[in-house]
């Protein structure tokens, strides 16, 4: 158990802070395969040995899978290792990439790869010191590490930073719209408590004037009962409109309904069950009216319900003013999804009392109440004269509440948010954050991040040349110190002095020599040789090599001979 905790412990070490999936450790280890097979590759060019291919191979696997832990000891440590292991040399460039994108800061990003640098040049420098040639070496690791290390990890450090400036610009335009949100909020509530101010001051005080003095008036002993009913239905209805008041102003204050009861009269029914009851006012005033249901009553839910009442109270009120005298029908049919309120009346008995006073907002009102519930208000002309009113309303709320708020709040005024979009949630279009991060890269879309994208392209190309035409400089350099004709191989003569004939010779310091003295036939015991190759040699795969041999400052021997 210990040892699976400890196994455990050191894989959630391994993977750091970032998740660790199974697609992610499969991609790991098919780069490093990848590298790996290139890096033996590399290995058999150099005639490496079957251990150095091992340790290469291990090392490009353990470099690639400990980058994103350690981003800066593997980008040190694979660009030292790179200089004695030439098959991990191509390790260099995920491990440039990975520490450029995890590196956090620019001090110590600079501090990595110049450290990564220095490690780089210096073992280069002391494994090539018996070649000569220290400046042209450092200038050749220079641009091997500009092209393989530099270049992948600014552009890995860019597009990075890109991404984190986008998600930064996506969180700060998020709490910038919430803020917008909670101050429109903010005046919205301000309006509310205005207007519930101005209803209370003005309407609850005409309000107790009216029931007031219908109640003076229903204990006067003038009155006949019929007059004494009729003022009672003005009291009654006087005082059931100021307990609506006290709700529609507790609403606009609270934003919900007032909890306290009206004592002098019974709570108004706001709902299909309150239908009855306007029905029942509308005969004791004197009309004519009939109720009638159809179907299997089924429940609505709040906001619906109330819709269905002031469905119904708002067609008898419209049916009282301009239709006086003439009877009313009202209908509740439970349909399958649907409840329709249907209120019709036919023509007027006789000319009205004067003066209608009507806002021109009722049905207007209503169609939009409707609406916001996912239903719908017919009004207009019956047959044979008269008017009919008709509200289908679901039984359940539909996705329209959700829809009509946007319109709502976009109706206070729909603003923009910084990068020139409208709010999301208002009922127009969301953040293109796609349009945003083509942006970011140059200005003009996709053809500024092409543009950018050929920019690195050609960058790295430039680099990679310059590295190429530094090692063919290198070799061309070294080519004069590394060849000799056969005719200066021939006009040198054994027992000659050794300063004599090392003046006539190249100094033979160039990777073109290298460990060419030991090949060929076996060399005088306890003699130092010079090893060249013949300047007119054109065969391909062998070399013809010239070797000169110095004991007790003469020259013992000299050999010509192909080597491979």
């Amino acid at each position: 158990m210990d040892v699976t905790a400890r196994t455990r412990a050191g894989w959630d070490w391994l993977r750091g802070p970032e998740p660790w999936t199974r697609r992610t450790l499969a991609g790991d280890l098919a780069l490093a395969a990848v590298l790996a097979l290139l890096g033996l590759g590399v290995e058999e060019l150099d005639n490496g040995s079957g251990l150095r291919m091992a340790a290469s191979a291990g090392a490009v696997v353990v470099l690639v899978l400990l980058r994103r832990r350690l981003p800066v000891l593997t980008l040190v440590v694979g660009s030292a290792v790179g200089v004695y292991l030439p098959g991990a040399f191509l390790v260099a460039i995920p491990l440039g990439w990975s520490a450029g994108r995890r590196i956090v800061g620019v001090g110590r990003a600079l501090g990595a790869f110049t450290a990564a640098f220095a490690a780089a040049v210096v073992l280069s420098v002391v494994k090539e010191w018996s070649q000569g040639r220290p400046l042209l070496i450092i200038v050749f690791s220079t641009l091997m590490f500009l092209a393989t290390v530099v270049m992948p990890g600014l552009a890995s450090r860019y597009w990075s930073q890109r991404n984190t400036l986008l998600r930064a610009l996506q969180e700060r335009n998020g709490q910038l719209l919430r803020e917008r949100a909670m101050i429109a909020g903010q005046a919205r509530l301000r309006e509310r408590q205005r207007i519930a101010q101005d209803m209370h001051d003005s309407l609850g005080h005409q309000l107790a004037l009216i029931s007031v003095h219908t109640g003076a008036l229903e204990v006067d002993p003038v009155l006949t009962d019929r007059q004494r009913d009729a003022v009672g239905v003005l009291r009654q209805a006087s005082v059931a409109a100021m307990h609506e008041l006290r709700e529609v102003v507790g609403i606009l204050r609270d934003g919900v309904e007032a909890p306290e009861p009206v004592e002098e009269a019974q709570p108004a029914a706001r709902g299909v069950a309150g239908i009855a009851g306007l029905v029942e006012a509308a005969r004791s005033a004197g009309t004519d009216v009939r109720l009638t249901t159809a179907g299997r009553p089924r429940a609505l839910v709040a906001a619906c319900d109330h819709a269905a009442y002031r469905i119904a109270q708002e067609a008898l009120t419209n049916a009282y003013k301009h239709a006086p005298g003439a009877p009313i029908t009202v209908e509740l049919r439970y349909e399958d999804d649907s409840l329709v309120v249907e209120i019709a009346n036919g023509p007027a008995a006789g000319p009205g009392a004067g003066e209608v006073v009507s806002g021109g907002q009722g049905l207007t009102g209503l169609r939009e109440r409707a609406r916001l519930v996912g239903g719908m208000v017919y009004a207009g002309a019956a047959e044979g004269g008269g008017f009919r009113v008709a509200g289908v309303l679901p039984y359940g709320t539909e996705p329209a509440v959700a829809q009509a708020s946007g319109t709502e709040a976009g109706g206070l005024g729909g603003f923009a948010d910084d990068f020139g979009q409208q709010v999301p949630g208002t009922g127009t279009a969301p953040v293109d954050w796609a349009a945003v991060d083509r942006k970011l890269l140059g200005g003009s879309g996709r053809s500024g991040g092409v543009a950018l994208g050929c920019g690195i392209a050609v960058a790295a190309v430039v680099v990679l040349l310059i590295v190429i035409g530094a090692a063919v400089a290198l070799l061309v350099g070294s080519l004069s110190d590394a060849t000799i004709s056969r005719a200066d191989y021939d006009g040198i003569r054994i027992g000659e002095p050794e300063d004599a004939v090392r003046s006539r010779l190249p100094s033979g310091d160039s990777v073109l020599t290298e460990g060419l003295d030991r090949k060929g036939p076996p060399r005088p015991q306890g003699a130092t040789c010079v090893a060249l190759l013949a300047e007119d040699d054109s065969d391909i795969g062998t070399s013809s090599a010239f070797r000169f041999c110095f004991k007790d400052g003469k020259l013992v021997d000299k050999q010509a001979y192909q080597a491979e």
